[in-house]
């Protein structure tokens, strides 16, 4: 995310009044920029949604930090208020966002179960990590955004550079199959 030809370290302050604020977290990060959605109200947001959705709390919690579910709003949001891109024309594309400037972004949560780096197609019941469509993704996109949305209504995320991903995947860190636990990300994203 580029903006005048420096990396972009902070959000607007109209983008800030509308929900977003930057420095949440102070993640020691020279190379990765780190922001939040921040909730003001964190009890408000879940019981309004459970009662928009006609759902519990606990179930609005669930759906909301589960990836499978919440990435399609979690992308169109990075889209719309800190990319300033588009969503691809299809589903299948190599990437989630492209931002205003041509550059092309996988979105992925970092859940309790930790993240995958890999292409969507080799995650899931009988399917396999395969090294070279791995590589092949990182030659695609220009970075991923890492969502933490473990802590859901705020989520913190992450814009990191496909340079600093295929450092991990060369140096061993993202293990064989390029997931890793949720902690390792958060300890990943805290020394890159």
């Amino acid at each position: 995310m580029r903006r005048g030809g420096r990396w972009w370290r902070r959000l607007t302050a109209a983008r800030a009044t509308r929900g977003w604020a930057s420095g949440v977290w102070s993640c020691g990060i020279a190379r990765t920029e780190c922001y939040s959605w921040k909730s003001s109200r964190r009890q408000g947001t879940v019981s309004e949604l459970a009662r928009a959705l006609k759902i519990s709390s606990d179930d609005v919690l669930q759906y909301f930090r589960d990836g499978r579910r919440v990435s399609f709003i979690v992308e169109r949001r990075l889209a719309a208020e800190v990319l300033d891109g588009t969503l691809p024309d299809s589903e299948g594309a190599a990437f989630d966002v492209m931002n205003g400037e041509g550059r092309m972004w996988e979105v992925r949560s970092i859940t309790r179960n930790g993240i995958y780096f890999c292409p969507s197609w080799m995650v899931g019941s009988g399917r396999q990590f395969e090294v070279g469509g791995f590589l092949q993704k990182l030659e695609q996109i220009d970075g991923y955004v890492l969502a933490d949305i473990e802590l859901f209504p705020d989520i913190p995320f992450w814009t990191v550079p496909v340079s600093i991903v295929r450092d991990w995947w060369h140096s061993g860190r993202l293990g064989s199959a390029s997931k890793v636990t949720r902690r390792k990300a958060l300890d990943l994203l805290r020394k890159a």
